[in-house]
């Protein structure tokens, strides 16, 4: 028996995000068939991003235009959802791994009373339950849990899977009435967003590529080899913590335990020895590529590729010929 798998709709300034994608092509491996899987979309632009769902595969969408959802915080999208959930008789949602889904994550499966999973890079069905596999203890380890109990809510980790194919349709659209939310759940609303200062580039958090750099770099200076790497690939920048304590870099920028959590499927890292507590942040990335002078460094142990020598002399070749390649 395969379970009916909801997927939340996440979007950002109206459309599909890239990690909502994800979800849906996970949740159409899971239900073996389109009849089995339907979206969730919320506030709104709830129609605009279901004819989005339409265009990726999706049959059904379950759309709740409550305006009151699009300022309101986490809480009260998980009673949205759950009402959509129980509308449809669903068994299992899939969300995109980003901070949104997370928290929502938890919020679900206390609200629908479901075993839940975050951070997943492997799932498969078995009747009423789920088994996913995730990296643990810093990508140390890989643990497979199995979700019991009929009722599942999975956070994929952005990246470790493939975004649905483009499949141009039209969703069936049904409407589900949000009814009375508690005054409690939308008392807090959000009155405006300021992005942390994080380059030109893409979102580190959500970016498939990462450049980043580290104390060898020796000075904010030379941190413009870094930058012009990542501008050359079309990459976000990151940097360690030496890097954002001597304030070479905002905060925002930082990758590791105290910093964030990517996992690109290309990092590269340059300059940065390989401390556990940078390892942390990065070491779920698919591909890592690792430039540093000492060839003892910790880093070279968790690299796929590794360079030895001078980034000074390194990073230019390299922008240079990828500039060529891409031809820019």
């Amino acid at each position: 028996m395969s379970p009916k798998v909801l997927v939340v709709a996440e979007a950002a300034s109206g459309h599909l995000v890239g990690a909502a994608l994800e979800a849906v092509a996970v949740a159409q491996s899971l239900a073996g068939g389109t009849d089995a899987v339907a979206g969730v979309a919320l506030g709104s632009a709830a129609n605009g991003v279901a004819r989005e769902l339409g265009e990726r595969g999706v049959t059904r969408v379950l759309v709740v235009p409550d305006s009151r959802l699009d300022a309101a915080p986490t809480a009260a999208h998980a009673a949205a959802v759950v009402a959509a959930a129980t509308h449809w008789g669903a068994t299992a949602i899939v969300l995109g791994g980003t901070a949104y889904g997370r928290d929502l994550t938890g919020r679900l499966a206390v609200r629908w009373n479901a075993a839940a999973a975050t951070g997943v890079t492997e799932v498969r069905s078995a009747g009423t339950t789920l088994e996913v596999r995730r990296p643990i203890f810093g990508g140390r380890a890989t643990e497979t849990r199995r979700l019991d109990g009929g009722r599942q809510v999975v956070a994929l980790r952005p990246h470790a899977f493939t975004p649905a194919a483009p499949a141009p349709g039209s969703p069936t659209v049904e409407t589900v009435p949000l009814g009375e939310l508690p005054a409690a759940l939308t008392a807090p609303k959000r009155t405006g967003i300021e992005a942390a200062g994080s380059g030109s580039g893409p979102s580190l958090g959500d970016a498939p590529i990462v450049v980043s750099g580290g104390r060898g770099v020796r000075a904010p200076e030379n941190f413009r080899l870094v930058d012009e790497l990542a501008a050359s690939l079309g990459a976000a920048v990151g940097a360690s913590r030496a890097v954002t304590d001597a304030g070479w870099r905002p905060v925002s920028y930082q990758v590791g335990q105290t910093g964030k959590s990517v996992s690109p499927q290309l990092y590269i890292a340059v300059g940065i020895s390989g401390a556990i507590q940078h390892l942390v942040g990065m070491i779920s990335s698919r591909t890592i590529v690792a430039i540093n002078s000492d060839a003892s460094a910790p880093i070279f142990k968790v690299a796929d590729y590794g360079i030895v020598g001078d980034l000074f002399q390194i990073l230019p070749a390299l922008t240079a010929e990828v500039r060529k390649a891409r031809g820019i």
